[in-house]
């Protein structure tokens, strides 16, 4: 593309999207992203384009710091646990919603209860460890557990367990919370127009209103990464995240800009549904993982900046298994397996996020690797807001993931991707009653060592199943003007807008 036509392209898109305007408001940070979010009700999401948003409109009792190593105070300013491990008293500071209303111990108690038993939540066996949550007064918290978990405060920073005001959910019903909610955190939902954005205004009420510069945050969709980073070049938007590996070096030489590369803990990873014969049958799946070549999708698709996976547990994370198998590509041996199950000639339907530039390559790559093996692989490129329901409905054979932790123990997302049906463990519909078991009883193990020793059997058994197929683990890369301060994302994928600056 020439200069010229680039330029021409960039003040179109400004006057589609409509940015001009809002980036030139002072104190407001616009930031483009790819796809809208779904809802503003903790607990019924599990995608992080809702966690990143409603970390900044909502606070937690116990939060992860910065640095997403360690756990410190939040709405909680102190806690203590008994020596049994099964019960634990949460001391609130003094902090309001932003209708200007107490945050007291019953919408804490309200929260956790609601997390633990609505059919609405996606959560609820990550909390069902929870015998009781009772205000003993209004700034003191009681949770009884049934028995010691090892991983429950580290649930407790969770951003689905987000106080929330029991007064406006009663009295605004869950469905208009969820659409315009009354806020525990920096900012308040001032308007969300599907589709579009969410724009967000500085809560006044908030406990660290001091600490927060900006007035005001938009979160834009621009569902493509070529349009969303030309964006962030014409100074249309001041920031987008999901950079993708190929613009790093590119974006890199513009002084107007700056490139964030930051550890994370995400993991990319093929889904699979089980529930599509043959896929059900353990030696299809493996023919898969022999057939796909990781080291090149790296090579090709990151430009060396990710590493094979080789676990659900991300390296780096608490009790990762860096011994787990990671197959070698072997398209021969995929061949042979499914001969042996009688799979020969074998088509596949792959959902694929149109517009997402990796997600694109990727495909393409795996198709010809596939294809290698004897596997068709139908490729369907779809708008990436219809692409969870399909995933959810089991519409789709294969479909690359992403996961990034939103705790520091792997309890979460080991119950979540292989523990439980609420999720049809992320929509894969594995079943393994060993592994389900496993997972609970690692939940419950308070021995670091044996708990251990419990998450190596675990990742064994789950790759010993392919209940779907690692991929890769890289850093998040997102991208500023020049003018922006202390845009920051920790490992578990939380900004920490309250400390950003624009200048």
């Amino acid at each position: 593309m020439t200069r010229k036509w680039a330029r021409i392209g960039l003040i179109a898109l400004g006057a589609s999207l409509g940015l001009g305007s809002v980036a030139e408001a002072a104190g407001v940070l616009t930031i483009g992203r790819r796809e809208d979010g779904t809802t503003f009700d903790p607990i019924a999401t599990a995608q992080n384009v809702d966690f990143w948003v409603f970390s900044n409109v909502y606070d937690v009792l116990v939060r992860v710091d910065e640095t997403g190593t360690k756990l410190v105070p939040g709405l909680a300013e102190r806690w203590e646990i008994s020596d049994d491990g099964l019960t634990y008293t949460f001391h609130l500071r003094d902090a309001k919603f932003s209708d200007g209303s107490p945050i007291t111990a019953e919408d804490a108690a309200f929260t956790l209860t609601r997390i633990r038993d609505s059919a609405l939540s996606l959560w609820s066996d990550s909390y069902g460890v929870i015998d009781r949550a009772e205000a003993a007064d209004p700034k003191t918290l009681v949770v009884t557990l049934k028995t010691p978990s090892a991983p429950f405060l580290s649930t407790m920073a969770m951003p689905g367990v987000s106080v929330l005001s029991k007064a406006a959910v009663e009295t605004m019903g869950e469905e208009a919370h969820a659409e315009k909610p009354v806020a525990s955190g920096a900012f308040i939902v001032e308007e969300w127009r599907r589709g579009d954005r969410v724009i967000l205004k500085k809560n006044p009420n908030f406990w660290q209103a001091d600490q927060v510069s900006l007035d005001g945050v938009e979160w834009i969709s621009v569902p493509d990464d070529n349009s969303r980073m030309l964006s962030v070049q014409a100074g249309e938007l001041d920031a987008a995240i999901f950079v993708p590996f190929s613009r790093v070096e590119e974006l890199k030489k513009d002084p107007n800009l700056k490139v964030l590369v930051e550890p994370s803990t995400r993991e990319d990873h093929l889904l699979i549904n089980h529930e599509h014969p043959p896929l059900d049958n353990s030696r299809v799946r493996e023919a898969l993982d022999l057939a796909i070549d990781k080291q090149a999708i790296v090579e090709t698709v990151t430009f060396g900046v990710a590493e094979v996976a080789n676990s659900y547990i991300p390296a780096g994370a608490l009790y990762h298994n860096e011994a787990n198998l990671q197959r070698p590509h072997d398209p021969e041996k995929a061949k042979a397996l499914l001969a042996e199950a009688g799979a020969e000639g074998l088509s596949l339907d792959y959902v694929v996020n149109a517009g997402n530039e990796v997600d694109e390559q990727i495909a393409v790559l795996l198709q010809q690797q596939l294809a290698a093996a004897g596997i068709t692989v139908n490729l369907q490129k779809m708008d990436p807001s219809m692409t969870w329901d399909m995933l959810v409905n089991g519409e789709y054979d294969l479909s690359v993931m992403y996961w990034t932790n939103d705790i520091l123990d792997p309890d979460q997302k080991t119950t979540f991707v292989l523990g439980h049906d609420t999720n049809m463990n992320y929509m894969t519909r594995y079943r393994n009653d060993e592994v389900k078991q496993l997972v609970a009883d690692a939940r419950l193990e308070m021995d670091p060592a044996k708990r251990e020793a419990l998450y190596t059997r675990i990742q064994e058994l789950a790759k010993a199943d392919t209940h779907w197929i690692d991929l890769y683990y890289s850093p998040y890369i997102n991208v500023t003007r020049a003018n922006i301060e202390n845009f920051h994302q920790n490992p578990l994928g939380r900004f920490f807008l309250e400390a950003t600056v624009k200048n």
